[in-house]
């Protein structure tokens, strides 16, 4: 485990848990690590889990696919990112979406069940994962809220300004990576890829933007642009 101490700590599941205390805490929630391969599905829909997954190595994405094709990405997962939380801290729920590995990765899985019922033992460390669990149950549904301002928006560009604009904020600079591929930047935001490809470009053109790959930079105050 000492290979993925660091991201264990930088992780907001581990926050204020020692280096020291990390191991006796994985052996008291019944840890489990499993490795996948690119492409390989970590969790499917209609399933149904008692674990939290926390990437340790690799990249993952979830994404909510309809029975006719159709799919939206709903985030991407970065090591010390957690997954899956709702649905392990609500007994019988079944997954309405797939988490797929984006590259060969690792991950932690911890039974939900053991880290909500404390023991004597470790009852400090305990009362502190279940705060820090909260707190990335609150993070996530304040991202479910940004992704569904995005999405509100009525044109292309408009949503792409909210999103890079909130990924700025996020960052904390105009200058920054984002998670996703063009593709799933499209499913993301639930826009035609070939269409955000051309707003993209118009963008650059007008100087709002300037981008290579996931790279991007705001150049202008994002206001009152729609599509052409």
């Amino acid at each position: 485990m000492n290979k993925y101490m660091d991201t264990l700590l930088k992780s907001s599941l581990f926050s204020s848990i020692t280096a020291d205390d990390v191991d006796s805490v994985l052996d008291c929630l019944g840890a489990i690590i499993k490795k996948y391969q690119k492409n390989e599905c970590i969790l499917m829909a209609g399933n149904t889990t008692e674990y939290i997954g926390l990437l340790l190595t690799g990249k993952a994405i979830v994404i909510q696919e309809d029975y006719w094709g159709g799919r939206s990405v709903m985030s991407a997962i970065l090591p010390g990112h957690t997954f899956a939380e709702s649905y392990a801290c609500t007994p019988g729920s079944v997954l309405d979406v797939n988490v797929y590995a984006e590259a060969a990765s690792s991950v932690l899985f911890l039974n939900v069940q053991k880290m909500l019922t404390t023991c004597p033992v470790t009852c400090g460390r305990h009362n502190q994962m279940i705060r820090n669990l909260l707190c990335d149950l609150a993070g996530k549904n304040l991202k479910l809220g940004e992704k569904s301002k995005h999405m509100s928006q009525k044109t292309t560009r408009d949503k792409l300004l909210s999103y890079l604009s909130s990924e700025m904020h996020r960052h904390g600079s105009n200058e920054f990576d984002i998670p996703f591929s063009r593709q799933q930047l499209a499913d993301f935001l639930s826009v035609d890829r070939s269409g955000l490809s051309t707003e993209l470009g118009r963008m650059k053109t007008d100087g709002l933007i300037d981008f290579h790959k996931s790279h991007f930079v705001l150049k202008s105050p994002a206001q009152g642009w729609t599509d052409v």
